[in-house]
């Protein structure tokens, strides 16, 4: 049975094997190897957000950063809910709570990756647009003949924004806090 219940947190270091557990159980998620999930959590801690419920369980996880070219840009690379976790706006939670965050440094715009199909990535990251007030522009970032020899699908980049600064963000993130704990 899941727990309705969770807390979120920056990333630690002692988060980097679970991390890499977490993803695993998240088809289609993309693996890396346990010392990159460490490097999120330590080198990318401040970009990403980590979930875990009443038992201490990591159930959720953000990886982000800034492109060095645009800091003020956040990027979302994976979002990963545990399956038990699911439909109870865990990943709704952990992207506005992480861009309320990072718009304490001057993040303004969202950017993430969605290969066509994945109808529940392109289902939160709508929400949170939508929460934001703000649109998206999509272009192919990434084409499966071009850059993935045809072994991936193609990865279509979202780009929206500006939002408001932080201080007008923290009643999204709250208010969803507020809901789930």
């Amino acid at each position: 049975m899941s727990s309705k219940t969770f807390s979120l947190r920056q990333p630690r270091a002692t988060d980097g094997y679970a991390l890499n557990q977490l993803v695993e159980r998240c088809p289609p998620l993309d693996t890396n190897s346990v010392y990159c999930n460490l490097l999120q959590c330590t080198d990318f801690a401040a970009t990403s957000i980590a979930a875990e419920n009443s038992e201490g369980e990591l159930v959720g996880f953000i990886s982000g950063y800034r492109p060095p070219a645009r800091p003020d840009t956040l990027f979302v690379w994976q979002v990963a809910v545990d399956s038990r976790m699911r439909g109870q706006g865990l990943g709704l939670s952990m992207l506005l709570g992480l861009v309320q965050r990072t718009a304490v440094d001057g993040v303004r715009w969202l950017e993430t990756t969605i290969s066509p199909g994945n109808g529940a990535s392109e289902a939160l990251f709508a929400k949170a647009f939508r929460r934001l007030g703000v649109e998206a522009r999509t272009q192919v970032l990434f084409n499966r003949a071009t850059h993935f020899q045809g072994q991936h699908d193609d990865e279509v980049l979202y780009r929206a924004g500006p939002f408001a600064p932080s201080a007008q963000l923290a009643h999204f993130a709250h208010s969803e806090n507020q809901e789930t704990a």
